[in-house]
């Protein structure tokens, strides 16, 4: 966990897909009762899911 945050997955930015399989992926997440969002990590050019304050341990 980073700054509260706990990264799910990585989605490459320049896929042909753009953010569509990261979207995907934050939404099975959800059906499983996560909180999971996706945002852009610029420094990366990379697509991330994850769950604000989740500790991964529980």
């Amino acid at each position: 966990m980073v700054n509260g945050r706990t990264v799910l997955g990585r989605f490459p930015a320049g896929g042909p897909r753009g953010s569509w399989p990261a979207e995907e992926f934050a939404r099975a997440r959800r059906l499983e009762g996560l909180p999971a969002e996706v945002v852009m990590d610029l420094a990366t050019d990379t697509f991330l899911v994850i769950v604000r304050g989740h500790d991964s341990a529980d």
